[in-house]
């Protein structure tokens, strides 16, 4: 025997997974983590009896509610999993499965559309993150097709525009953890920086790279990920993270000068993967330090005067740009963090576990 459980398969921006009504999972939080691995297919690399694309972008999960916080309409819970671990990480964001989450209201009628377009207060139950997200709605209903290109996914879409609201110390204690825009750490110059995702930004050149190669270069160089992997383990203990060995976080960023006409390009490990793009919370944040002055991404990003400020955000197969709004009164504090991504309905359906993982509801 099998349980079914209701789901609508999505693509936000460029990850992709199975997206649940809250309601529809196991309230222990145990059983619903053992329903998730089950529907992924994880542990296996090839994530071949489950959902899973075989990848940790494509082994993400989104769980929606109606929210209860006042002022906002949607809660979202984002979980990460791994093909070959039996884990699930509910502690970090995921700015591009966050692109699904009214597109899924509206599909599942949790919520009703509001025009031609529908913004909805979105919380990110992950890190008490909120956020308005605009999609198009003509006719009462999610509309897919549309002009707007994104690095990393073929064709075009519809827009999905999402305007974080507070997005500072997300995970760690605040915007820079460590209190200083530069450390030196294992002999390396890094920012630590939360911006959205914890990240620690420092220069290619710095661990023998140019930080324009390939993404299959970068993950066969075995002695260069052991290396930034102490790097990382040291940073996060300093960020306030303690032993970040078993987490998805902070990110590790290199970064070099702009090479196609960007602002500043960036090799994203996530954290012991390149990444083929970066994360739109992760692009958030390397914004954020283009910025800061002295910081170790503002000593090589090239951007232009004025204030919003967008900073082109070069990775392996394209850019991913930000608008960053700063405080007049304090050049050094972003007060609002926009972007573009869009999203795709896949499939709609329900995803068969195993009855010993979970037998199902009781019958109400």
């Amino acid at each position: 025997m099998q349980t079914a459980i209701k789901t609508l398969f999505m693509r936000g921006g460029t990850s992709r997974g199975p997206f649940f009504n809250e309601a529809d999972l196991p309230t222990d939080i145990a059983t619903r983590d053992r329903v998730l691995l089950a529907a992924l297919g994880s542990p296996d690399k090839r994530q071949i009896d489950g959902l899973g694309g075989a990848h940790p972008l494509t082994s993400k999960v989104g769980i929606v509610r109606p929210s209860t916080t006042p002022g906002v309409d949607l809660d979202f819970l984002f979980a990460q999993l791994q093909p070959d671990k039996e884990t699930v990480d509910t502690t970090p964001n995921c700015g591009n499965m966050l692109a699904a989450v009214v597109p899924f209201a509206l599909e599942t009628g949790m919520v009703a559309a509001q025009g031609e377009t529908t913004t909805l207060r979105v919380l990110t139950l992950n890190t008490d993150m909120q956020c308005d997200i605009t999609v198009s709605t003509p006719g009462g209903h999610v509309a897919y097709d549309g002009e707007a290109r994104i690095d990393g996914v073929p064709g075009t879409s519809a827009p999905i525009t999402i305007n974080f609201l507070d997005t500072a110390g997300s995970v760690c204690s605040g915007l820079l953890p460590t209190g200083h825009v530069v450390d030196m750490i294992d002999g390396i110059e890094v920012t630590c920086i939360d911006n959205g995702m914890p990240l620690v930004i420092f220069r290619a050149a710095d661990v023998g790279c140019t930080g324009y190669e390939s993404v299959a270069e970068l993950n066969g160089d075995l002695e260069l990920k052991a290396r930034i992997e102490r790097l990382r383990i040291t940073c996060g203990q300093v960020m306030g993270l303690g032993d970040v060995t078993a987490k998805n976080y902070p990110k590790m960023t290199l970064v070099a000068p702009p090479q196609a006409g960007g602002s500043i390009a960036t090799r994203s490990f996530i954290p012991h993967v390149c990444h083929d793009a970066i994360g739109v919370l992760a692009a958030v944040t390397v914004g954020t330090a283009c910025v800061l002055a002295g910081s170790v991404a503002a000593g090589v990003a090239q951007l232009a005067e004025g204030n919003p400020k967008r900073v082109s955000v070069e990775h392996p197969t394209g850019e991913f740009s930000v608008e960053l709004e700063l405080d007049p009164a304090d050049p050094q504090k972003v007060t609002r963090a926009a972007l573009l991504r869009t999203a795709r309905l896949i499939m709609r359906g329900e995803v068969m576990v195993p009855a010993d993982v979970w037998p199902g509801q009781p019958a109400r």
